[in-house]
């Protein structure tokens, strides 16, 4: 690929530093030190989209988040500080959450944006917000801190590194007016900035109503292990969107990106319940994925969401463990339904009709599956048996009046309760309401 001939290195691993090459040197110069050097080019849509994708995921730990051109996300953490047990507590989280992105990423705070920025370009990744160790912190920046994000032209920095200026505390000790003549007067307004003398307001970042990540490959796979470890880092900005907006997905969808012409491959995938765990999902993709024969190779990886469905808060006590077995038992039915495709698994639904007989049927998993409050046994009878004794029951709930299906056969008009045997079982009896006015056995509780 043609480059242009003052190309520069924007950008330099560890390995790549480590033999000379780092970002601002020309390229020529970084191919001469390293002939065999890999080169990828800069992509600025690619790179805004990377930011997009922070900042999106960045709200998972405050609401208070903004994207700093070109190449930086700030987010305002003092709120969040009592919820997540402090700033080092929450800085671990921060990083940690770059980190499963498969991000590098630099980091510094500081009480003020702009001073934050500084900082984490110096590496200065001091866990303090104290604005008594702030005037210090940014005296020990070098004069070339200056030349990020603040605006300030070079013909100003070249001035003030011919008048000797080597820190930000050279340029501190100058004379606001003297420096206001030479067109230094942004370099005054900066530090005011970085200092908080000044007002520094940034615009928030709107996060998107539907999640939409795309990951492109650097090397092209057909590997559904190698696409899977991939996807990690698109859930994990999936679940930082929904932890946001303490909501879940009940479907996504994945789409594999070919090489040359070839239609994108889509998968959807449904949860069985709103969730947003990563690890959940990813089981799930997994099971569709392989089901999926992959017959070009996959050059791009794209994952959509709809709108959040909101998670209602977990009742219960502190040791209520029955919302997990409801969970897992959703995750159960969610993987079999991509195993064996969704009109395989099959669940009870509820019909418009009071008869008990008739009020269940089965329905296609993820259908309207609810079941009526109140005292209804798991296991009903085919067909109603007879009571015998019915005196050696101990009745502790009821009547419950039921009548319906005068226009059609059979006609129901019964009382219902629920009563103990004397071997403790749980039983679901009725009386019928014309004579003889018999007991009938119609279902176990337990």
């Amino acid at each position: 690929m043609d480059r242009h001939p003052r190309a520069v290195v924007v950008a330099a691993n560890a390995a790549a530093r480590d033999a000379g090459v780092f970002p601002g040197q020309p390229l020529a110069g970084a191919l001469a030190i390293v002939p065999a050097l890999r080169l990828v080019d800069h992509d600025p849509r690619q790179a805004a989209a990377l930011l997009e994708e922070v900042a999106v995921w960045a709200g998972r730990f405050t609401p208070a988040v903004s994207i700093d051109p070109p190449d930086c996300v700030l987010l305002e953490l003092e709120s969040s500080l009592t919820l997540f047990g402090g700033l080092e507590a929450l800085l671990g989280e921060v990083r940690g959450g770059l980190a499963s992105l498969g991000l590098v990423h630099l980091d510094g705070t500081a009480p003020t944006p702009l001073a934050a920025r500084w900082l984490a370009r110096a590496g200065d990744e001091s866990a303090t917000n104290a604005h008594r160790a702030l005037d210090a912190r940014i005296r020990a920046l070098p004069l070339a801190a200056l030349a990020d994000g603040a605006g300030i032209d070079d013909t100003v920095l070249s001035l003030l590194h011919a008048i000797g200026c080597r820190s930000l505390a050279d340029v501190i000790a100058l004379p606001r007016d003297a420096l206001a003549r030479r067109q230094g007067e942004p370099v005054g307004q900066a530090i005011d900035r970085a200092l908080g003398r000044r007002p520094d307001p940034r615009p928030a970042h709107v996060p998107p109503q539907t999640y939409l990540a795309r990951l492109p490959l650097l090397v092209p796979t057909d590997r559904s292990d190698t696409l899977l470890f991939l996807l990690r880092r698109l859930l994990a900005g999936l679940s930082g969107w929904l932890g946001a907006r303490h909501a879940g997905v009940d479907r996504l969808q994945v789409i594999l990106e070919h090489e040359g012409r070839h239609p994108d491959s889509a998968l959807e995938v449904l949860c069985g319940a709103p969730c947003r765990d990563e690890q959940r999902l990813l089981v799930l993709i997994r099971e569709h994925l392989e089901r999926l024969p992959i017959t070009v190779e996959v050059d791009a990886l794209r994952l959509q969401a709809a709108a959040p469905v909101p998670l209602p808060a977990l009742p219960g006590d502190f040791f209520d463990d029955r919302n997990l077995v409801r969970e897992n038992a959703d995750l159960l039915r969610a993987r079999l339904s991509a195993r064996l495709g969704s009109e395989a698994v099959r669940q009870l639904r509820v019909r418009a009709d009071h008869r008990p007989e008739q009020a269940r049927g089965d329905a296609v998993a993820g259908s309207d599956a609810s079941l009526p409050a109140g005292a209804r046994p798991l296991w009903l009878l085919p067909q109603p048996e007879p009571l015998r004794t019915p005196d050696r029951l101990v009745l502790l709930d009821g009547p419950e009046r039921i009548e319906s299906g005068w226009w059609e056969a059979p006609e129901v008009r019964r009382d219902y309760y629920v009563a103990r045997a004397r071997n403790g079982c749980l039983l679901w009896i009725f009386r019928e309401l014309q004579a003889p006015h018999g007991w009938y056995l119609h279902g176990y509780f337990a």
